[in-house]
Formats: structure tokens, C-alpha cells, sequence
């Protein structure tokens, strides 16, 4: 019995003492080869400007710089788009499917003009308040869902009949 009750204070030591150095290994500083500089946001913009209409020099783009994959813009008073955002809004599923292939984050907007009903019904029966949120430049759910074509038409039709008829709302200010 002693030597257990032993056992477990050497063992309660160790791990205390382990403990101790937990936080200063998760956050410590990152090793050297880990830390980047700011992608040039340049590039990011033209990135996320070709993501509208120039698959092949998106693709050039995301080869060369891999870490544009998730990287936003900021068009002003909050309008952040990424590649994939810019993608959804433009109707093209290609693009979204090649950069989803790639890792690419996204969102409940993409995800109903690839019309993944099995997926964004569930997000909004958990989350009904999502079913007015607007996605990058103002275009809301019933947009994405109208540039999903007949892939999305069952969500286009649901949004309707939840009342949905702006496919546009101009939050952002334009200079």
C-alpha cells in the first residue's frame, strides 16, 4: 500500500511539473521556419478580383502563392470577400469545387450555390436567424441559391417561401 500511494505522488509530481511547461510549449514562439510575412495584399486582391472570372489565373496564383488559398480581401466598410466567397456569389461551381478540393474554407453561401441541400437545411434548422445574413457585397441566400441553377432550386423555392425576395441588399458603402 505504501509503495502504490508512492507511486501515485511521483506520479501527481511529474505531471504537475509537466504541467508547468504546457503553457510555454503551446505558447511559446512558433519555430522560425513558421513564421511568414503578410501575404502582399496586392496580390491577394488580384487573387480574389480573377476568382470572379479568370479560373486558369487563379489557379496560376494559388500554385505559385499556396498560402492565398483562405486569404480575404477588405473592399471597404467591412466587405470582406475570399476566392471561394467571390466563387459562390458568381455562380461558379467549378471554381468553388476546385478550391474546396484544394482545403478552402466556406461558408453556408457557397454551400447553397453548390445547391448541398443535405447540408445548409440543417445549418438553418439550427440556426434559423442565418436564413437573412448576407454574404460578400450584400448578395444574400436567394442570390446564391439563383446562380446555383437547378442544383440549388429546392433551396431557392424553400427560400421563398420563408419570405426571402432580395436577392441584393446594399449594405456596404460604395466610394
Amino acid at each position: 500500500m505504501l509503495s502504490t500511494r508512492r507511486k501515485f505522488i511521483y506520479k501527481t509530481m511529474a505531471a504537475a511539473g509537466s504541467a508547468a511547461l504546457l503553457p510555454q510549449m503551446v505558447f511559446g514562439r512558433p519555430s522560425p521556419e513558421l513564421v511568414s510575412d503578410q501575404i502582399n495584399q496586392e496580390i491577394v486582391k488580384e487573387y480574389v478580383t480573377v476568382a470572379h472570372s479568370d479560373f486558369e489565373r487563379m489557379k496560376t496564383l494559388l500554385e505559385k502563392y499556396p498560402n492565398l488559398l483562405n486569404a480575404t480581401t477588405d473592399w471597404g466598410d467591412g466587405d470582406f470577400e475570399s476566392a471561394i466567397g467571390a466563387a459562390g456569389h458568381m455562380g461558379h461551381k467549378d471554381y468553388a469545387n476546385y478550391l474546396i478540393d484544394q482545403g478552402a474554407r466556406f461558408d453556408i453561401f457557397v454551400l447553397t450555390m453548390l445547391g448541398q441541400i443535405e447540408i445548409v437545411m440543417p445549418f438553418l434548422k439550427a440556426y434559423p436567424s442565418l436564413i437573412t445574413s448576407i454574404g460578400p457585397h450584400g448578395f444574400t441566400l436567394l442570390h446564391h441559391a439563383e446562380k446555383g441553377g437547378d442544383d440549388a432550386k429546392e433551396l431557392y423555392d424553400y427560400f421563398e417561401s420563408k419570405g426571402l425576395t432580395e436577392k441584393f441588399i446594399p449594405t456596404f458603402k460604395k466610394d
